[in-house]
């Protein structure tokens, strides 16, 4: 009996890079994919985070990240802010674009994908676990239907995920720069005072980190509260938003207590349009830099209530379910997800 040696190469790793790029930070990471018959896993294997103001572009940040690394990488797919037009966007934060072309050419990736950063939250959805979740409003358990996602953070991202009776697909849009809807008196008042500076307000100009500085701003020189002058020194020397959440969260400075109040209240109120919007029955997920950091605010009634608050239609909102994403990767998995199946098509 004759016996044979196989001499055939052991097939090369599904590898793929992913990029949560923000005018703030690139957050890059390469990701192996495991398949099996019940589905696939995307296990980390590096992951590196880099100022994005201080490179010239998406590709420089790509050279320093993969280095002389010989990753044979399947494909790319990279969340970015702003609109995306024929794989090609240019961040509201950023002075320079980034283009799945240009990409493509010098890398020679075998798919790249351009796609929303929300889009990429949204995607990110089902490749996350209970653990990074938590749940405002448990809503009606036997719910099913569209979800949404709104994230505040550098700006204020929207995306939803239409139900198609058997599959979610994610789809992104700009939602964050509609015109900014006050309730009450005291919204219309900082309606007022921002279309003095900005002209057109939107809800970005309120619900991002430096809406944080706007509202803390317009209560202050409104005379609607005292600054406290060792907060005010604070501010000067370090993050706005930063220092106005944590010492509203310590319950030190009442300006910063109420900023933060008037904040969530917004972010409740605009997270419920954005649910009546897309009928969202199947979930809302607070996603961003913000949420996860204000959590004991958001899980006070102020939120739920501004949330709910929608006359007739106010019993339909409090059978929604409200999750806040804790997991800080979430965009980043998400692009993760979109390489991976963009790669499979081409398979």
């Amino acid at each position: 009996m004759s016996g044979s040696v196989s001499t055939a190469s052991s097939p090369k790793p599904l590898l793929f890079i992913a990029g949560d790029i923000g005018g703030t930070k690139a957050n890059l990471a390469v990701f192996q994919a495991v398949e099996s018959a019940v589905g696939h896993e995307l296990i980390r294997i590096r992951q590196g985070r880099y100022p994005s103001a201080a490179y010239p572009g998406l590709n420089a940040i790509l050279r320093e990240f993969l280095g002389t690394d010989t990753y044979y990488i399947s494909g790319a797919c990279f969340g970015v802010p702003g609109p995306v037009k024929n794989g090609r966007v240019k961040p509201t934060n950023l002075s320079w674009a980034v283009d799945a072309a240009e990409i493509h050419e010098e890398f020679g990736f075998n798919s790249v994908h351009v796609i929303n950063d929300l889009l990429a939250n949204a995607h990110g959805i089902s490749e996350l676990h209970g653990a990074d979740f938590e749940t405002l409003n448990p809503g009606i358990a036997e719910n099913v239907g569209n979800r949404a996602v709104i994230s505040p953070g550098t700006g204020l991202g929207q995306a939803g995920l239409f139900f198609d009776g058997e599959s979610y697909l994610p789809w992104a849009c700009e939602g964050g720069h509609t015109d900014f809807a006050p309730r009450n008196e005291g919204e219309i008042a900082l309606l007022q005072f921002l279309m003095k500076e900005f002209g057109r307000v939107s809800y970005e100009r309120i619900l991002c980190g430096q809406g944080i500085e706007n509202v803390y701003r317009f209560l202050r020189e409104t005379g609607r509260c005292a600054p406290t002058p060792s907060v005010e020194a604070e501010i000067k020397n370090g993050d706005a938003a930063a220092v106005i959440s944590g010492h509203g969260l310590k319950g030190d400075c009442a300006l910063c207590m109420q900023t933060l109040e008037m904040f969530v209240q917004i972010l409740g109120a605009e997270a419920g349009n954005l649910a009546l919007k897309t009928m969202a029955l199947g979930g809302v997920y607070i996603g961003g830099g913000i949420p996860a950091k204000i959590l004991p605010k958001l899980r006070t009634t102020q939120f739920m209530n501004a949330f709910t608050d929608k006359g007739r239609l106010s019993a339909v909102m409090e059978g929604i379910p409200v999750h806040v994403v804790l997991n800080d990767d979430a965009a980043l998995l998400g692009a993760a997800h979109c390489a991976y199946i963009g790669n499979r098509k081409l398979r």
